[in-house]
């Protein structure tokens, strides 16, 4: 007789890629990922080993050792995964260690010293690193996952991912298809009665692939079928790398007039300036840098639009892989419900642009893309386990908390309240209180409480404007929360059209019991939270409001009686000393004294206005 199964026993999601890999696991909080005492996420899919054929290194410590010992470093053996040397012939000059035909026309890798490994036995190193990691993180054993592989990975394929898992100690409950596991990731398809269908752009490191597939709900169960999938395995980040490494080479070669020949060791060093280059110019508009090459130092400045001429070709390989991945699945852009992200290189705002044009659709960017497929694998765990992070705590029919962004002061303007049904959707308008602004920063923040230090902070952009007086900028701001729990923030100034916007999934990473603290932690605070938010309002009007009076006294000051220009310095300072004090001391105000402070001054203030626009009519 054998044990039955422990389903309370964790089941981990792992992202096993070629370039980086990841482990995950959701429980009533949802997906997370997981990572090691170093706080890091990703694992690069890379093993170093000896002699004897055992790993030494795995993960950043191998990458590093790469350019100074090649041939003993495994790197991208996910392209080797289920294939013959020969299937995987057109990979094989990307490699830098050496790759024969082994038995049962199976390829293998072959160290300097002669000892050959399957491509499941270096995959069970990565995966034996991150159940380690896992194992570590939960504070219990892991023997249990889901892995992911991608759509187009034939059965050998598909077996070979499942014998490196039971080669590193796992019992691979299932192998889910990457996309698939994203669209998990968003809540796609989930509760949705009527069919979706769903493209998955797929831009990591060193591949790329789209996937068209179709959800359909059937009695509580969700199939995802891919339609087509298309794609290119030598098109990835690392090419953007490349086209950088040889825009640097060849104008400092130029510098200089002598073809340049950089060592391993600056080679190493380029391949990274080019990855901090490709990253910060996903951020800023430009990025300098500065780098010796052969004794020559090498400076330059990058801008964003340099760059994007540079990479143009190269994002248009990809849009012509989702063209032909529509064709085949004889649908056109305007069938596709859905587009989501997925992938380190997808964060480069030109591909978003031309994705989100292509599809005449809004890209799904709220989870990190790098992160997405590792947290669908989970979400596809927990399902298999039946906890609570499970398909229903993963996506709610309600928001579970109230929506809004910081106003001057600190206080929160809720835009869409707790309880409300999605989709839903909230439009208001705002202002700025300095003068001169070019820069309003949006801070979306998630909560009940009305001061943003007590709430959860979900991301925050910023809007350019050009300079105005304060509370001339019209800011348009819309909040919108999708089917699937997925918020958009907008802001677009109507003055001079200047827009931005963020996506976030509010209720990522919350539980039960964390919501129902947040909402009893809002009612035991509600009145002193409504006073000093109260209080945090009036000190921002009444600092506008004087800065206004003492402008228009500025332009009828010869007009004014002196009994009257008194009494309005009067008003003036009792309600700038209120504002002072309110700023050091909000529960030593009297909000209603503060409030009656400032109703005086604005009606005592009305012919001063009245005089002040006289005099601008004339000219004064």
């Amino acid at each position: 007789m054998t044990a039955s199964p422990d389903n309370t026993a964790p089941i981990v999601g792992i992202d096993l890629g070629t370039t980086n890999s990841l482990v995950a696991y959701a429980d009533e909080k949802g997906p997370r990922i997981l990572v090691d005492a170093h706080g890091t996420r990703m694992l690069p899919s890379v093993v170093r080993f000896n002699a004897d054929g055992r790993a030494v290194e795995v993960g950043e410590r191998a990458r590093r050792q790469a350019i100074l010992e090649p041939e003993w470093t495994v790197s991208s053996v996910k392209r080797l995964m289920g294939r013959s040397a020969h299937d995987a012939s057109e990979d094989l000059h990307y490699l830098s260690y050496e790759v024969v035909e082994g038995a049962h026309n199976t390829a293998r890798v072959r160290l300097p010293s002669g000892v050959e490994l399957s491509p499941p036995q270096v995959s069970a190193c990565i995966l034996r690193q991150l159940a380690h990691r896992a194992s570590e993180a939960l504070k219990q054993p892991v023997t249990r996952a889901v892995i992911t592989v991608p759509a187009y990975f034939d059965d050998a394929q598909r077996q070979a991912t499942r014998d490196a898992g039971r080669l590193a100690g796992l019992d691979v409950l299932r192998v889910v298809n990457e996309p698939t596991a994203a669209a998990l990731a968003y809540g796609i398809g989930l509760h949705r009665a009527a069919p979706e269908t769903v493209a998955v752009y797929d831009l990591g490191g060193g591949t790329f692939d789209v996937s068209i597939l179709r959800v359909v709900a059937d009695q509580g169960t969700d199939f995802f079928q891919v339609l087509s999938t298309a794609g290119d395995t030598h098109l990835g980040g690392d090419d953007v790398d490349r086209l950088l490494i040889d825009l640097i080479l060849r104008e400092a070669s130029a510098q200089t007039g002598t073809q340049l020949k950089p060592s391993p060791g600056v080679m190493q060093e380029l391949r990274l300036l080019a990855e901090r280059i490709k990253i910060a110019l996903s951020d800023n508009d430009s990025a300098s840098f500065s780098i010796d090459i052969d004794g020559t130092s090498f400076h330059r400045t990058i801008t964003r639009a340099e760059f994007e001429t540079l990479i143009a070709p190269w994002v248009e390989r990809t849009i012509a892989c989702c063209r032909r991945a529509l064709r085949d699945s004889r649908l056109d852009a305007s069938s596709i419900d859905r587009v989501v992200m997925v992938g380190g290189s997808s964060r480069i705002p030109l591909v978003r642009s031309r994705v989100g044009a292509f599809f005449d659709a809004e890209p799904y960017t709220a989870v990190d893309p790098d992160e997405v497929v590792a947290l669908g694998a989970a979400v596809q765990g927990a399902i298999l386990r039946g906890g609570a992070g499970g398909k229903d705590a993963l996506l709610l029919d309600v928001l579970p908390l109230s929506l809004g962004i910081e106003t001057a002061g600190g206080g929160v303007a809720k835009m869409i309240v707790r309880n409300s049904m999605v989709p839903a959707r909230a439009t208001e308008m705002f202002s700025t209180s300095v003068d001169g602004q070019t820069a309003i920063k949006i801070h979306v923040v998630q909560g009940e409480r009305e001061m943003v230090p007590d709430c959860r902070s979900l991301g925050q952009f910023i809007v350019r404007v050009p300079p105005m007086p304060a509370g001339i900028p019209q800011l348009e701001v819309e909040f919108l929360v999708d089917a699937n729990g997925v918020l958009r923030v907008s802001a677009t100034e109507n003055r001079s059209g200047e827009k931005a916007a963020i996506q976030v999934v509010p209720s990522h990473g919350l539980s039960r019991d964390e919501i129902d603290r947040l909402e009893r932690e809002a009612l035991e605070h509600a009145r002193d939270d409504m006073t000093r938010h109260r209080i945090a309002d009036l000190i921002t009007n009444a600092r506008l409001d004087i800065r206004w009076v003492n402008k228009a006294i500025d332009r009828a000051c010869d007009a004014l009686e002196p009994d009257y220009r008194r009494e309005l310095d009067l008003h003036i300072n009792q309600l700038a000393d209120l504002a002072n004090r309110a700023e050091a001391d909000w529960q030593s105000i009297d909000p209603n004294e503060f409030y009656k402070a400032k109703q005086t001054l604005d009606e005592r203030s009305v012919k001063l206005h009245e005089l002040s626009i006289t005099r601008s009519l004339q000219g004064g």
